[in-house]
Order: C-alpha cells, then sequence, then structure tokens
C-alpha cells in the first residue's frame, strides 16, 4: 500500500520530484479481497495519455481538485489505511473513483470511460452496503470501464462474488474456472465450486420482492480474484528489468 508522494505545479523535466513513499507493507491489511470486473479489454477510444492532457487543458473540475480537495483528501486516506478503518477507505475510495469520472466528463471534449455495465456494479455496490447498514465493498475503476471492487474481508468477499455472479453470469459455454480467475479458491468459500449453473443462485435479500431480477449475462468478460501484494522490490539482477533504466522505456 502506497501512496503518492511531492507533488509540483512546475515538476522537475527529470522527474526525480516524483515520489511514492510505501505507508504500510501487504501484510498490514491483509484482510482485503479485491474482485476485479474486466468488463471490456478493448481499446479505449480516448488513450489515457491523450485523456490526462485534454483534461488538464480543459477541466476545472481538475484544478479545483488540485488545490481543494486531493491534499486533503491523501491526508484522510493515509489515516484510513494506517488505522485499518475500512469505512473511512472505502467512502474515500468510492468518492474519488466517482469525482475522477466526473474529470473526464467536465473534459472537452468529455472522454466517456465509463459504461452501462460499470454503473450496474456501482449500484449493486451502493444498495447492498446500504442494505447492511454498514459498508461491506469499496470500488474504484480504472480509466476505462472495468470495476475493482474491494471487500472488507473473505467473507465480504464471498458475498460479492455470489452477486456479482447472479447478475452477470457467464455465457453458457464458459465454466466458473475459466470465468474467475487468479485465486479461484474464493468458489468454495462462495459454496460455487463445482456449480453448473449459477442461474440457480438465489437472488440478493436486498431485491425487492415485486421488482424482476434482470440478468446481464455477457456483459463482464471474466472475474479476477486477487489480494494487495507487495510494493516496488529493488532488483538485484537488472537483467530483469522490463525498462530501460537510461530511458525509462520498455525494452
Amino acid at each position: 500500500m502506497a501512496e503518492a508522494g511531492k507533488s509540483s505545479r512546475n515538476p522537475d523535466k527529470d522527474g526525480k520530484d516524483s515520489l511514492v513513499v510505501q505507508l504500510a507493507d501487504e501484510k498490514h491489511w491483509d484482510d482485503l479481497v479485491i474482485i476485479i470486473a474486466v468488463v471490456s479489454s478493448r481499446q479505449k477510444e480516448t488513450s489515457s495519455t491523450t485523456g490526462m492532457r485534454e483534461t488538464v487543458e480543459t477541466s476545472l473540475l481538475l484544478k479545483h481538485r488540485e488545490k481543494e480537495i486531493v491534499p486533503k483528501r491523501i491526508l484522510q486516506m493515509e489515516g484510513a489505511i494506517k488505522n485499518r478503518d475500512f469505512a473511512s477507505f472505502a467512502q474515500l475510495t468510492c468518492t474519488d473513483s466517482n469525482q475522477f469520472h466526473a474529470v473526464c466528463l467536465d473534459t472537452s471534449p468529455p472522454i466517456f470511460y465509463m459504461n452501462d455495465t460499470s454503473h450496474k456494479i456501482i449500484s449493486i455496490v451502493e444498495k447492498w452496503n446500504r442494505s447492511e447498514g454498514t459498508t461491506q465493498v469499496a470500488y474504484t475503476f480504472d480509466a476505462g470501464p472495468n470495476a475493482v471492487p474491494i471487500a472488507r474481508n473473505r467473507k465480504a468477499a464471498t458475498l460479492l462474488l455470489q452477486r456479482l455472479l447472479f447478475y452477470f453470469p457467464p455465457n453458457a459455454s464458459s465454466g466458473l474456472d475459466s470465468y474467475i480467475l487468479g485465486d479461484n479458491s474464493i468458489l468454495k468459500d462462495a459454496g460455487l465450486e463445482g456449480m453448473r449453473d449459477v442461474e440457480d443462485l438465489p437472488p440478493p435479500p436486498e431485491i425487492k420482492d415485486s421488482i424482476p431480477s434482470q440478468k446481464y449475462r455477457g456483459d463482464v468478460s471474466y472475474f479476477i480474484c486477487t489480494r494487495p501484494g507487495r510494493g516496488p522490490v529493488l532488483l538485484s539482477d537488472k537483467s530483469q528489468a522490463l525498462l530501460n533504466p537510461k530511458t525509462g522505456q520498455p525494452k
């Protein structure tokens, strides 16, 4: 778990003022479980580099974030991580993710990274958190439509996976072993190991009986189950590095 370090309105040309400081090692908060929903692996209409350049040039919301919001939010996030305060961590994570995508919409021309499936996943998580009365899952997104829900512990992760599979079952030709990648031992904990048809999953209790449950088969390509990993390490064998140490570019 790391934080962005020093920032500057006039950054050094050599990039040496761009630092990352690790707050805690990967064992500090090893309860967390991450289930990434890969909504689309297609090339984005607006690349991250182009999008950021246009956002810096045109978004007033970005300037407001830089001056008024981000410095305070970084300190709040540091405290949430150090104290393993999941409620605060989730609130900050979700809020900042949503505001990042609001900045994308505030760009001229507007950038549309999220899609309908992204919004459905947010709605699923928000409704579940509200029904529980305590925050079970946080969410963030990449610069694209792919969701990164973060469960507070393994139990919450199994309940999250059940909900995600209820709404986003795999295509008929796909088994769960190829649909759930990474640490798929979570299938056993969720009572899903060996299940042939997740259509048999009961609807989540927060669904109103009078409202039919809509399924979105095929809207998610696959899920990746993982956990927070270790931070950057110094390689003793520089031949293992993927970047050229002189240019910083891929080899």
